[in-house]
């Protein structure tokens, strides 16, 4: 892949248009690319047979020419030059991290039998390594500030239809680059003929170090700044000044585009979302319209009123197709489908949530609400008695020694300042527990508690969603923290040369650890990870327990142990608070769909995005906003959270079920709704049986223990709306 920039002048236009021939059709609309937009290239990808090629001909559109085989192997391909991976490595390398990220790639899991590159749009394995040929588009979206940098693939399948023309619009789940929905939506989209519209909606990798100066570029490769010039994929908004004086005061930091931006990415989720659709249809016209005069232009031959779109991804995918669809004035999207959604109302009231006949006391809360309520108990929850895992220690998994030590420390430094009961670590963890089921977290989610917060989830939510909403500067280190590579006891070290060249491939956007961890600055002794930071206000290695305090505060506006109000000197301030919850404001949801047909799918067990606060919650909201004109059907799984990547641990295999085949479902349906008239399967709770089997070695997954949604569920399985704006899901 060789991107450019590339600017032609009116006059070089005129020349060029004088040599060559074309049909004038003075009917004709001329095919225009979408305002914002800079194209970086198209490519060919023709690969025939698997492969880890760093040709163009040997890779394709699903698989970056690894196959089925390839994507199910552990390891990515390595590179010829592990400093220097060329673009080509690089898109390869992260087609298989983000096909695999959503996936349990278990043998016994289900991929290669009900899922997987190989199973046809029927479910049958017909389709040998699932290779898929055909042609790649890249453009970004800038606002003209030169700081945007939203990229977009639209991926035309040489198997596109012209007479049935149809797009699958995938924003990235997560905080992932362009290729985040490539074994969610664009798998779906490219088996079905569609041409796909990925883009990172603003988040994706955007790795950038202080100490150097340098940036990912659009096509992940690196260089500095100054030479990445208007390739630059992000660099932090600081003069150099500024840069050497942080440098000196906290060496070896990072900066991550969706924290570090300042530009609120999430606000524009669904905007990036449509203009990934205009910039398709604009794609597909350059490959299939009709030259017009003198050759130079196409004719717009697919427009949204003949062509059909279908918007759907997963996770925060999920709520940036939610937010396209409410702020479709355009009519480009005909459809919807999202799985497991951070769905946020932008209100709590007007509406209800029951389950199983009783209220839900707390729900419809934003997302870095209930993540800063998180952060503060679900350490110390994890210890309660009806939270432990015994099969399996995450804690372990992620070689954090002692962690369990350290997490007996939070349960007695909330309890120290009167946030929690009890005497004993089982009393204060217990209680814990009850102020997170208190908070719209279920019992179904008592036993997630250990694994999301020893992978650090809460932590890495609270850190990077407060700076992002807060527009914060990554030179103000807000509530003393920071992001940088930790070693194994949690200190600051340099990040790894190679890891740095990788990262457009082995990163996933966030502060997870490959590169950058929160860290916490003013941890005693030194700076150290969130895992390993000491609050000055305990004294204990109690997962930086005064940070964790702190961006609680700034989503309340309330000192978190006093309650007293923020002022101008407190830590954090008002301003900065207000600067927070006026970010989180932008991003809520308005909950009015247009009338568009929409399917949304969740695992009752999720406990990173807990469906109380998000996918009953939104559908209820919609329900209250749109009234009889709503056309969302709610779909809840039982036995299914919302990582199907943790279900080969032990545990995990024999308690859950992969949610990863619901959505597959659902765009069947919606597909079939769109093309057919078929009517959508009405809300309903879908009863799964997990594998069950020894603890690490859970017998394969069948079909009959992940039934399909039907269109007449039995009476005890119907979500149904009480009092018109309550959602009532049953047990």
């Amino acid at each position: 892949m060789n991107f450019r920039l590339t600017t032609l002048s009116a006059a070089a236009l005129a020349l060029l248009a004088a040599g060559c021939g074309g049909s004038d059709d003075p009917d004709a609309v001329i095919n225009v690319l979408p305002a914002g937009f800079t194209e970086h290239g198209m490519q060919q990808y023709g690969a025939t047979a698997p492969g880890a090629g760093t040709t163009a001909a040997s890779q394709d559109l699903l698989t970056a020419g690894l196959g089925k085989t390839g994507l199910g192997a552990a390891a990515a391909p390595a590179y010829a030059d592990p400093l220097n991976p060329t673009a080509l490595e690089l898109r390869r390398n992260a087609i298989h991290a983000n096909y695999r990220a959503i996936l349990d790639f278990s043998a016994n899991g289900g991929y290669g039998r009900l899922y997987g590159p190989n199973i046809d749009n029927a479910g049958n394995n017909t389709l040998g390594e699932g290779l898929i040929p055909g042609k790649e588009y890249i453009a970004s979206i800038d606002d003209g500030s030169g700081k945007k940098k939203v990229v977009v693939a639209v991926q035309i399948p040489a198997s596109f239809d012209v007479d049935n023309p149809c797009i699958v619009a995938g924003p990235s789940s997560g905080s992932r680059g362009v290729y985040g929905s490539i074994g969610s939506a664009a798998e779906w989209g490219l088996k079905r003929g569609c041409a796909v519209a990925l883009t990172d909606a603003g988040k994706g990798v955007g790795l950038y170090d202080p100490t150097d100066d340098t940036v990912n570029q659009i096509d992940g490769t690196r260089a500095t700044r100054a030479a990445a010039g208007a390739l630059s994929f992000f660099a932090a908004d600081i003069t150099d000044s500024v840069r050497t004086a942080f440098n000196a005061a906290f060496p070896n930091r990072l900066a991550v585009k969706h924290a570090h931006s300042q530009m609120n990415p999430e606000k524009d989720w669904g905007s990036d979302t449509l203009a990934s659709i205009r910039y398709a249809l604009y794609a597909l016209n350059q490959e299939y319209g009709q030259s017009l005069a003198f050759g130079m232009d196409r004719e717009a031959r697919f427009n949204a009123a003949n062509t059909l779109v279908i918007a759907g991804s997963v996770s925060n995918g999920g709520a940036a197709v939610l937010r396209a669809a409410e702020q479709d004035s355009e009519g480009l999207i005909d459809g919807v489908v999202t799985s497991e959604p951070s769905a946020q109302p932008s209100a709590s009231t007007g509406f209800g949530v029951e389950f199983a006949g009783a209220a839900v006391p707390v729900m419809g809360r934003p997302l870095i609400d209930y993540f800063t309520f998180a952060n503060l108990y679900q350490g110390c929850a994890a210890l309660a008695p009806a939270a432990v895992m015994t099969e399996v220690s995450v804690y372990n998994y992620m070689s954090l020694t002692g962690m369990n030590a350290r997490a007996a420390n939070r349960c007695a430094a909330l309890a120290a300042k009167g946030l929690l009961n009890g005497a004993t670590p089982e009393e204060q963890a217990t209680h814990a527990l009850q102020k997170l089921r208190d908070y719209g977290f279920s019992a179904e989610n008592d036993t997630m508690h250990n694994a999301h917060y020893g992978l650090g989830n809460a932590a890495i939510i609270a850190t990077m969603y407060t700076n992002a909403y807060g527009r914060i500067s990554v030179a103000d280190n807000l509530c003393g923290m920071s992001a940088a590579q930790v070693d194994a006891t949690g200190s600051v070290v340099p990040v790894a040369a190679a890891t740095k060249a990788q990262s457009f491939a082995v990163g996933n956007g966030t502060l997870n650890g490959v590169p950058a961890s929160p860290v916490y600055n003013d941890s005693v002794g030194g700076a150290k990870s969130w895992a390993f930071g000491v609050s000055p206000s305990s004294g204990t290695a109690d997962f930086a327990l005064d940070s964790a305090l702190c961006q609680r505060a700034l989503v309340t506006g309330k000192e978190t142990v006093t309650g007293a109000d923020l002022t101008t000197t407190s830590t954090p301030t008002m301003a900065q608070s207000q600067a927070v919850r006026a970010g989180m404001a932008e991003v809520l949801l308005n909950g009015n769909l247009r009338g568009k047909p929409t399917l949304i799918v969740a695992g009752r067990s999720d406990a990173l995005v807990p469906i109380n606060h998000s996918s009953r919650a939104y559908s209820a909201y919609n329900r209250s906003v749109e009234g009889a004109a709503s056309q969302l059907s709610y779909i809840e799984v039982t036995n299914a959270q919302h990582f199907d990547t943790f279900l080969p641990f032990s545990g995990f295999d024999t308690r859950f079920v992969p949610l990863h085949g619901y959505f597959n479902r659902a765009m069947d349906a919606m597909y079939a709704k769109l093309k057919s008239g078929t009517a959508l399967p009405p809300s309903q709770v879908v009863r799964t049986t997990p594998r069950g089997g020894a603890p690490g070695a859970a017998p394969a997954i069948t079909a009959a223990q992940v039934p399909n949604f039907v269109a007449t569920p039995a009476a005890g399985d119907v979500i149904s709306f009480t009092g018109g704006n309550t959602i009532s899901v049953p047990n």
